[in-house]
């Protein structure tokens, strides 16, 4: 099971960085600003190099629509339709303060050929520290999170419909992990919009 979410956690990892890399370059003036410089670059630990190998050429997502603070999406590496609800987290900080990382997101993905609906996972932004587990809390309710290189996802499978129940009718959620350096990071991602969202990803990928 950890390997087929590991494939997947690269996969999303791929989709995040061309959105990343697109929405730099509609951002930017210049035809000369380095795109890839704001998309989140895998890490040596991150299993990506058969992602782009996986996606075949057809890596950027199509927006199905914004909703509050995430947009829904859908795409179809390597032929296979892939939707997810997206969103970066509204507040992150780091102890110590100051440590770089890279971009992190959430993701609540499906993927019909895979038989996978409403997979929540995690994209940190570092390298986990190793046998370490994240913590993702809903209004007081904490579900562990299993991690593996930069990825996260819900250490108990049997509880994620009850932790999508609770995104949809919370009002924030609190991702915090520790890498593998030490650093402690707490993201917050505000819930403004995931129900919407989710409901377009399910109509497109039933």
């Amino acid at each position: 099971m950890s390997a087929f979410r590991i494939a997947a956690g690269a996969l999303l990892l791929v989709l995040a960085a061309a959105l990343a890399s697109a929405a730099f370059a509609q951002q930017s003036p210049s035809p000369a600003a380095p795109g890839p410089a704001a998309a989140p670059k895998p890490k040596p630990a991150t299993p990506s190099p058969a992602a782009p190998a996986a996606t075949g050429g057809d890596i950027q997502p199509t927006l199905l629509g914004q909703y509050g603070d995430w947009g829904a999406y859908t795409a179809s590496p390597g032929g296979s339709k892939i939707c997810f609800a997206l969103a970066k987290p509204k507040s992150s900080k780091t102890e110590p303060a100051g440590r770089t990382r890279d971009q992190s997101y959430m993701f609540v993905s499906s993927r019909p050929a895979d038989k996978v609906k409403n997979e929540v996972s995690v994209i940190i932004g570092y390298p986990f520290k190793t046998s370490s587990d994240a913590t993702a809390e809903i209004g007081g309710t904490k579900f562990a999170m299993y991690t593996q290189n930069d990825g996260a996802w819900i250490k108990n499978v049997t509880e994620e419909a009850r932790m999508v129940d609770a995104m949809r009718k919370g009002a924030d959620l609190t991702v915090k992990g520790t890498s593998g350096r030490g650093t402690q990071s707490t993201d917050q991602y505000s819930l403004k919009g995931l129900p919407q969202a989710l409901d377009k990803i399910e109509q497109e990928c039933r």
